[in-house]
């Protein structure tokens, strides 16, 4: 939903896409826009990674932050120009 000064303008978006895969040997799933899933597919084509292995990196480094939480702020940041380093500034969530 986008407000403005005139009026509400309800902007539709595709529901959530839920993607299965394995972390640390046990079988999980993240619910993503359709968005962010193109977006960390990028990530993980730039980085020659699978979108699994991408995935699994994202999971050891989010510390207390839900896993699609985290998946979200990587591909903001991606889209923002950021790398995903452990060194790089990152959007907070």
């Amino acid at each position: 939903m986008i407000l403005s000064p005139r009026r509400t303008i309800f902007i539709p978006m595709d529901g959530l896409k839920k993607r299965s895969l394995s972390l640390s040997g046990h079988r999980t799933s993240v619910a993503l826009e359709p968005e962010f899933w193109q977006a960390l597919d990028a990530v993980a084509r730039q980085r020659g990674v699978s979108l699994q292995n991408l995935i699994v990196e994202l999971d050891s480094r989010r510390g207390e932050r839900p896993l699609a939480s985290a998946c979200r702020v990587a591909a903001l940041n991606f889209a923002l120009g950021l790398t995903l380093s452990r060194d790089a500034p990152r959007i907070s969530a």
